[in-house]
């Protein structure tokens, strides 16, 4: 059974896709089960059950989550295999590992590499043309580096094209200190800031600024702009569909978790 769960869990605890490539390329394995289920523990949390047996991660921890809801959800993701085991169909599942594996007991080391990107965000950087892309861009980006000057004091650079465009200190120390800090929040943070490229657009999304479609729009501003002018191709579709279904899944525990914050 230890195998399943690597496969399921991915090779990285901050690589989530890397589960979907290897397994792509091996026989998935066949379910072995009958009923997913929760369970509430003792000592807190929302314990998932294969048959009323416990789930292990990768690196042996029990596969359980903060919340109740999120722990059916992944259950459930369990429960709507077929005759074998995918785990591309499992985002919650492989961010569940990866959060218990990889970011628990390294919540400083994973915040700080979301907030690497506070010096180099997608939202920073505008197109030099057409005026309509122009446009595009700060009609998604403009409103998030507002709010993120009003409601934290932090005051961004942008630029043209490609040049690297140094962000004050005080900037990015604004943004950061405004990270949440439990490991289930900012490994799904993580996720949605590597898919997108925008640490400001995770942070938004944190804080209820702006919801999981509007994020996910404005961090497609300019993909959406070249597939209206030469057209969206079957492997670059294949490739955004798996970006959104784990985009999805980490949108899925930002907001399930802001929801018991708030």
């Amino acid at each position: 059974m230890r195998d399943l769960f690597d496969e399921v869990a991915g090779k990285s605890p901050l690589d989530p896709n890397e589960a979907v490539r290897r397994t792509s390329r091996a026989q998935l394995p066949k379910r072995f089960y009958t009923q997913a289920s929760v369970a509430e523990n003792e000592g807190g949390g929302f314990a998932v059950r294969l048959d009323d047996r416990p789930i292990k991660t990768p690196s042996r921890n029990a596969l359980a989550a903060p919340d109740r809801a999120l722990a059916e959800a992944i259950a459930a993701e369990w429960q709507a295999q077929s005759e074998t085991i995918d785990p591309s169909t499992m985002p919650l599942t492989r961010l569940a590992n990866s959060v218990i594996d990889g970011v628990a007991g390294r919540v400083e080391a994973v915040t700080d590499d979301v907030a690497k990107y506070f010096g180099s965000d997608l939202l920073f950087y505008r197109a030099e043309h057409p005026e309509e892309l122009i446009a595009r861009e700060a009609a998604q980006w403009d409103p998030v580096l507002y709010w993120a000057a009003e409601a934290f004091g932090a005051h961004f650079i942008l630029a043209q094209g490609i040049i690297h465009a140094a962000q004050p200190d005080t900037a990015i120390a604004a943004a950061r200190a405004a990270l949440p800090q439990d490991p289930w929040s900012i490994g799904a943070l993580h996720v949605v800031t590597t898919i997108t490229g925008s640490a400001l657009l995770a942070l938004a999304l944190a804080h209820g600024r702006l919801d999981a479609d509007q994020v996910w729009a404005a961090a497609h501003v300019d993909e959406d702009w070249n597939i209206e002018q030469w057209g969206l191709d079957e492997e670059v579709a294949a490739r955004r569909a798996a970006k959104q279904a784990e985009f999805a899944a980490a949108a899925q525990v930002i907001a399930t978790l802001g929801s018991r914050r708030s």
